[in-house]
C-alpha cells in the first residue's frame, strides 16, 4: 500500500514537471542563448594562449607572444596590451592602436596559435564540484552530471550559466534542468563555452545579480576570477 503511495505521488510530480514552462531571466532570457549555429561562434582569448602577431608593414616587429596570467602581452612601441575575454579581432584593432604612435598606418594580423586548455566550472550542490576540461559541445544538464550530479540539497531547476561576452559584459540565465528531462520540448539549454560557469543552487534565487556576485564570483578559483574579473577592469 505505501508503495503504491509512492508511485502514486511520483506519477503527480511528473505531470506537473511536464506543465513547468522553463525559469526567464530578466538579465539574459533563455531564448537569448541561440544554440551552435554559426552566427555567434566566438572565440575568447585566455590567459596562456599563443599568439602571432605579424606586422605587415614592419616585419621585423612580428612576435609570438602568450597572454600572460594578467590577460595580458607586449608588443614593441606599446604598453601592455589587453588580450583576455576579447577576440582575436578585438585584440588586432588594439595591437594596430597601440603601434599607431610609432608607425603610421599599421598593418596588423593577429594568429592564434595555440590555445590553453579548455575547460569549465561547475559548482554549487553538486557531488563533486570542480573545474572540468571542456569535452566537445555539451550542455548544463551533462556538465552537471560530468560532476558527480545534483545533491539531494540541489535544486535543478534553478541552475545558473554564467557567460562572458565579447563586448566584455558578463551574463547569466537560470535554466530549469528538471522540465527538459521530463519534457524534451522545455530543453532550450546552450552548448557551454570554455570558462563558463555552472552552478547549482541551494534555494530560490530573489536577486540573480546577487546571487552571482555573492555565492558564485566570490567562490571562483584563481584562473576563472582572472578571466572575469582581471579581463573586466582593464576595459
Amino acid at each position: 500500500m505505501i508503495r503504491l503511495s509512492c508511485l502514486l505521488i511520483s506519477a503527480l510530480v511528473l505531470t506537473s514537471c511536464q506543465s513547468q514552462e522553463p525559469i526567464q531571466s530578466e538579465v539574459f532570457p533563455i531564448k537569448d542563448w541561440r544554440h551552435e549555429d554559426g552566427r555567434d561562434n566566438y572565440y575568447l582569448l585566455a590567459p596562456g594562449d599563443e599568439l602571432e602577431i605579424i606586422v605587415h608593414s614592419a616585419p621585423e616587429l612580428n612576435r609570438s607572444v602568450t597572454i600572460g596570467p594578467d590577460g595580458r602581452f607586449r608588443m614593441p612601441y606599446s604598453g601592455p596590451i589587453t588580450a583576455s575575454a576579447r577576440t582575436i579581432e578585438a585584440v588586432q584593432i588594439a595591437v594596430q592602436t597601440a603601434m599607431a604612435s610609432e608607425l603610421k598606418d599599421p598593418d596588423v594580423d593577429v594568429l592564434l596559435t595555440g590555445t590553453a586548455s579548455q575547460r569549465i566550472f561547475v559548482g554549487g550542490e553538486v557531488s563533486n564540484p570542480g573545474m572540468f576540461d571542456l569535452p566537445g559541445l555539451i550542455d548544463p544538464l551533462q556538465a552537471t552530471i560530468m560532476a558527480g550530479g545534483i545533491t539531494d540539497e540541489g535544486r535543478a531547476r534553478t541552475v545558473v550559466l554564467m557567460r562572458r561576452m565579447p563586448g566584455g559584459e558578463v551574463k547569466s540565465a537560470v535554466f530549469d534542468l528538471k522540465a527538459g528531462i521530463y519534457d524534451p520540448r522545455l530543453a532550450e539549454w546552450t552548448p557551454l563555452r570554455r570558462f563558463d560557469v555552472v552552478w547549482v543552487t541551494r534555494k530560490p534565487i530573489a536577486d540573480q545579480n546577487l546571487f552571482v556576485q555573492q555565492y558564485i564570483r566570490n567562490a571562483l578559483p584563481i584562473d576563472f576570477s582572472l578571466f572575469y574579473d582581471i579581463a573586466g577592469t582593464n576595459r
